[in-house]
């Protein structure tokens, strides 16, 4: 059977990529060190759905004979590990650069070295296209929209790094990239949007939407950097791993292509202006925010053209965006203990 290798499995796609894997029957193993909030939690939940069949190798991206020693019998490779704020970013640069751009080296000098060829899924981000400036954004009543590109932004949009975190992604991104050109390594890279769904523990420098529905229940203050009109389009998480099964499925094909992945123009909704409308009617009374300056690195527009998907893929999302947020919301309501 194929040994699958899930690094950062405990985490809010991870475990979800786990739980998926293991209950299909895959080989399926992580590897995390478990800092993230939420992941022991995680970790936890998936010992008590899966028993001893789930196995949790705990070691840190940054140490590449730990890493090594976990991919050398892999198959296949979902590299999901990272560091995942903007704002940690910012006050942290150095740890940020050493799990994204150093992690990333580490997992896939590994993969070359193991002599597998391992498949090598590797979760890029948005912010890597983060200096949107072309074409002009307009402002309307409730939102920002793209005033030319209607369909979202495709893979031919120039990158444009911006904030440490969207550096070390980046960087990560193009060396991903470039070891199947190089190396012939078989990755595919999926530039990630605002993906959502149950598993997240959502904070405030990351997980927007779960952190809103977090902060909700327990009362605590939700802070809107800017004017919460910023645009996103929402991929829940289930659909998220539908395209990692056809890339997988089709890695013949699709081997050294860069997708850009999230809900498409069809699942948009700004941060606050649209999204809390949604979020009161279903925690049942107004919820006050504060509003501050906006912050480095963020976009007033992100909406992603999927086509390139669709049609390579044959991938579409399918759970609209008001089904998602109110899976999640349902999620945050059963489980409010786990955030306290």
């Amino acid at each position: 059977m194929n040994k699958l290798l899930v690094t950062g499995g405990c985490g809010f796609i991870g475990s979800n990529l786990m739980d998926r894997l293991l209950t299909r029957g895959e080989n399926a193993v992580a590897f995390d060190n478990l800092s993230r909030r939420g992941s022991a939690i995680n970790a936890e939940w998936l010992r008590g759905r899966h028993g001893s069949l789930f196995e949790l190798i705990q070691g840190d991206i940054r140490d590449a004979g730990a890493v090594a020693e976990a991919v050398r019998d892999a198959d296949a490779i979902y590299h999901l590990a990272a560091q995942v704020a903007v704002t940690t970013s910012v006050t942290d640069p150095r740890t940020d650069f050493e799990t994204n751009a150093l992690g990333t080296f580490n997992a896939l000098e590994a993969a070359r070295a193991s002599g597998r060829n391992p498949i090598f899924i590797f979760a890029s981000t948005n912010k890597i296209y983060n200096g949107i400036d072309k074409p002009d954004i307009v402002e309307r009543a409730t939102r920002y929209e793209f005033s030319d590109l209607q369909g979202g932004m495709s893979e031919a949009q120039p990158l444009d790094f911006h904030s440490p975190y969207g550096c070390s992604k980046g960087a990560a991104d193009q060396y991903v990239h470039d070891y199947h050109r190089i190396y012939g390594l078989r990755t595919v890279v999926f530039r990630q949007s605002a993906i959502y769904g149950e598993r997240q523990f959502g904070v405030e420098g990351q997980g927007w939407l779960a952190w809103f529905m977090i902060a909700a229940s327990l009362g605590k203050q939700i802070t809107i950097y800017g004017d919460g009109k910023q645009v996103r389009d929402m991929l829940y998480v289930d659909d998220l791993l539908n395209a990692y099964d056809a890339a997988t499925a089709r890695i013949d094909q699709v081997a050294g292509q860069v997708y850009n992945m999230g809900g498409g123009p069809q699942n948009t909704i700004s941060v606050w202006k649209e999204f809390s409308p949604m979020l009161e009617k279903l925690h049942g009374k107004p919820i006050p925010v504060a509003y501050d300056d906006w912050r480095p690195g963020d976009q007033r527009v992100c909406v992603y053209d999927i086509s390139k998907a669709a049609r390579e893929l044959d991938w579409q999302p399918r759970v609209p965006v008001s089904d998602g947020v109110e899976k999640l919301y349902r999620w945050v309501k059963e489980n409010t203990n786990l955030f306290e």
